[in-house]
């Protein structure tokens, strides 16, 4: 894909037609974000807001507002056949209105787009390419998902996660159990254990060992305190977890982890 021009948050009023009846003569991407009437190849289609299309450049095409305005992002661009064929990889139909639920992580993406394609910075254009395919990523993860979960919801669940995360490696002293986590970040047990694998690559559990045993690891080569003493500092309620656990991961036990240092 080559970049023509792009526009970030372009709003118009109730009179607003955009008539093009042999096309747009280039690709054409629009995030749109307050509801309108599109006529695309002759079928005409009422289109939600928070809505996402790829028009192709020779598709009579013909959009206006529904209400009092009308609000979109738009990029104008090139593309061959192998970007045809990423869009249909990536499930993005082309001259075919898309509802996306929230539009507001897309075109945020569009913002920093727009300001790489016009920027004189080094390496824009490198950065440009990179959003081009985030943006397109994040469409198809949308459509894919049917979800349409608002950006800041999942902003705020994955800063639960990472705040959960965090805890983990840094106080397992705290030793809570798989609902208290759950509670902790608000979701039920089964899809807060489902997300934390997806977004972490590990089981809630191999991690929470991973995080026990590394404090222990850094407490037997960096303090005086007995296996008792660790054992409880990371966590464990008995001794006998904690060496069997540490001995799994390490191949050593505690007293023979802290001989080798």
């Amino acid at each position: 894909m080559k970049l023509g021009t792009i526009g970030y948050n372009y709003s118009h009023d109730a009179e607003f037609v955009m008539d093009r009846p042999n096309g747009p003569g280039s690709w054409l991407m629009l995030v749109i974000k307050t509801p309108a009437l599109f006529e695309l190849g002759g079928k005409s289609i009422s289109v939600k807001e928070n809505s996402f299309v790829i028009i192709s450049p020779d598709t009579p095409c013909r959009y206006m507002a529904s209400g009092d305005t009308y609000t979109d992002d738009w990029i104008y661009f090139s593309a061959d056949e192998n970007d045809v064929k990423h869009f249909g990889e990536l499930g993005i139909p082309i001259n075919e209105p898309v509802y996306l639920g929230d539009a507001e992580a897309v075109s945020h993406i569009v913002h920093i787009l727009a300001y790489e394609h016009y920027s004189a910075e080094p390496c824009h254009l490198e950065l440009a390419e990179h959003y081009t395919e985030i943006l397109l990523l994040s469409v198809s993860r949308m459509i894919r998902s049917g979800a349409h979960i608002s950006s800041k919801m999942f902003i705020e669940k994955n800063h639960r996660m990472t705040q959960m995360r965090t805890i983990i490696h840094t106080d397992p002293e705290r030793s809570m159990s798989i609902d208290d986590m759950a509670e902790y970040v608000n979701m039920s047990r089964s899809s807060f254990q489902h997300l934390y694998k997806k977004m972490f690559g590990v089981s809630v559990i191999n991690d929470v060992i991973s995080g026990r045993v590394e404090r222990a690891k850094r407490l037997l080569s960096s303090t005086d305190l007995t296996v008792s003493e660790i054992a409880s500092k990371c966590g464990y309620s008995t001794e006998y977890n904690f060496m069997r656990q540490f001995k799994s991961r390490t191949g050593k036990t505690p007293t023979e982890y802290r001989k080798q240092i």
